[in-house]
């Protein structure tokens, strides 16, 4: 599931790039109208504020959004989980992989409070721990210093759901 890295995630601090839900997924879940598990899609209107994985940001009250199933994770075994995740119905906008983690706006993405999940390449976890907006970065260089840990999840606190995928470049 690893994407290739782009220039939008280079800057000189960060080493690292913050991805949106993979592009296979969502032509399956809006073209086809299946999730992970094969099961079908459940199409809502939006709300507000529900965390669309396709842009990393939260929806706009009235947006169309499908509700399915994911796994951010490849290979089987005990630590591959299946969650829910909301995307946009519409593939209108696009959002670039990031170089930084995405805390900006009146309500930002991540929230004020999150986990972050280290995996190894084999998609063993190495590390996780709930962390404070403000002390993310700090502890993603850390776990990024470790030699065993291939890429990150970032997952809401509250119902710890996938939130996006963290890679170095």
């Amino acid at each position: 599931m690893k994407q290739s890295p782009t220039t939008f995630c280079i800057s000189p601090l960060q080493r690292y790039c913050v991805r949106p839900i993979a592009a296979d997924f969502l032509r399956r879940v809006r073209e086809q109208g299946l999730d992970d598990l094969g099961q079908p899609v459940e199409h809502h209107i939006a709300q507000g504020g529900e965390p669309c994985r396709d842009v990393l940001r939260r929806a706009h009250p009235g947006e169309a959004l499908i509700l399915a199933s994911h796994s951010p994770l490849a290979l089987p075994g005990p630590y591959r989980e299946f969650g829910p995740v909301f995307v946009r119905a519409a593939a209108a906008e696009s959002t670039a992989p990031l170089g930084a983690l995405p805390l900006q706006g009146p309500q930002p993405y991540l929230g004020p409070r999150f986990v972050l999940r280290a995996y190894s390449a084999q998609e063993r976890i190495v590390d996780g721990q709930v962390v404070e907006a403000h002390e993310a970065e700090a502890l993603l260089q850390q776990q990024f210093a470790r030699a065993e840990v291939a890429f990150v999840l970032a997952r809401f606190a509250g119902y710890g759901c996938f939130a996006a995928r963290i890679e170095r470049v």
